[in-house]
């Protein structure tokens, strides 16, 4: 959809109304036809997110082993730090010179300084290097989600984007523990090499990603206003864009906590629980992503974004009882589907209310919602659960969680 003009007198919000496959034809009576989903530009896209996942976690937990609890820190923080500064640098990089150069330069940043970590296993080599990779990776995000934004159907949007979601997060699952497993038992060398090597042979596939409507270059004449694209602020400030992401954000917090506190606060004799819960969440919000772009493609997504978040506060306040094992496999399959459907409805929602100039900009915010609010919730939950013990904070964040029910509800009645 199109903002409206921003040239006019008075100030109106820049974000298009929702959109749904499922709206019916006036004229016709009957719903529109589906277009195909799969194109040859999308299956090339998923080549490069199948690397960028490859190339990331593989190294995410195999660096901090490698070099020991004196760095580790310091190399997560400075991959995650220039990280967050590549998603917010990554909308003005994606508008000044379009989706694939930067995508193509994402990976060349993430894959070819992995090659050189083995020459040095000093925190300082190690820290540099993870933050020229932060910077690829946040530039691959905000590319590469805006790029896979413009090649999916918009009326198809929620279902394609749940499917790129499996094609990166089945990836993610595996590499995890498998780069661990491959420093330990066939070198260093070979995972960093393996890691680089996965994003730089995506490369030449990204000439192959043409978009049927290119985004507008700065300078280009005759290109109306309506197709400026918004930049991050503008994008805050906007009701349509900043609600969705204030929701999504809350239960990214409830996602960092338990990944991070899930592990600790089950006994150490139900240390298989932990794990059991940790696969079972990641399951439910892939199945539930995959549902949810379904449903929203047909029925719209904007009725999903509040169930979503009741059912993930509910799923985190069942994790209280961490000493019952049901309670907490039950509390884990029921967070993962909560967030796996307000993960893809909100996405879905900020893509379907702006102009396509505009996707690099909300995959910044998504994106930044995302890893900004598991950071949060994984330090702050962490000073929490010191004055209140693990079941506490488990079932007090849960509660806080509501107060993200203002903004869904706000913006499901002022799209109504």
């Amino acid at each position: 959809m199109t903002p409206p003009d921003p040239t006019a007198n008075s100030a109106p919000d820049p974000i298009a109304p929702d959109s749904t496959a499922a709206t019916v034809s006036a004229a016709t009576g009957t719903a529109p036809t589906r277009p195909p989903l799969l194109s040859r530009a999308l299956l090339l896209r998923f080549v490069s997110v199948v690397a960028v996942t490859v190339s990331f976690f593989l190294l995410l937990s195999a660096v901090p082993t490698h070099v020991g609890r004196g760095a580790a820190g310091l190399a997560t923080g400075a991959l995650m730090l220039s990280t967050v500064l590549g998603e917010l640098a990554g909308p003005r990089i994606v508008g000044r010179y379009g989706h694939r150069g930067p995508l193509a330069a994402g990976l060349f940043l993430l894959g070819a300084p992995a090659l050189a970590l083995p020459l040095d296993d000093g925190a300082a080599w190690t820290a540099s290097v993870c933050l020229v990779r932060g910077l690829g990776f946040g530039l691959t995000m905000v590319a590469g989600g805006a790029l896979t934004a413009a090649l999916i159907p918009a009326e198809r949007r929620g279902e394609g984007l749940a499917l790129v979601g499996l094609v990166g997060g089945v990836p993610s699952l595996v590499t995890l523990p498998l780069g661990v497993w491959m420093s330990g038992h066939l070198g260093y060398t070979t995972v960093t090499m393996a890691a680089g090597l996965a994003a730089l042979a995506a490369i030449p596939t990204v000439p192959g990603l043409r978009e049927t409507q290119p985004p507008k270059t700065h300078g280009t004449e005759g290109t109306s206003a309506d197709a400026e694209a918004l930049g991050m602020v503008a994008a805050v400030r906007a009701a349509g864009l900043r609600r969705p992401a204030l929701v999504f954000s809350a239960t990214a917090v409830a996602a960092g906590i338990l990944v991070t506190f899930v592990p600790l606060a089950v006994p150490r004799a139900s240390a298989g629980v932990a794990t059991a819960a940790l696969l079972v969440q990641s399951t439910a919000s892939t199945v539930a992503r995959w549902l949810a772009g379904r449903y929203g493609d047909r029925r719209g997504s904007a009725r999903l974004v509040t169930p979503g978040l009741l059912a993930s506060a509910a799923g985190l306040s069942m994790l209280a009882a961490t000493a019952g094992p049901v309670a907490v496999l039950m509390g884990a399959a029921v967070f993962g589907t909560g967030f796996g459907i307000v993960q893809n409805a909100t996405l879905t929602l900020m893509y379907s209310r702006v102009s396509r100039p505009s996707y690099g900009t909300v995959s910044a915010l998504w994106n930044l919602a995302y890893d900004g609010g598991m950071g949060v919730g994984a330090a702050g939950f962490g000073l929490l659960a010191a004055h209140t013990g693990y079941a506490w904070g488990f079932a007090l964040t849960g509660v806080l969680m509501m107060g993200a029910l203002a903004p869904a509800v706000r913006d499901r009645r002022s799209r109504a």
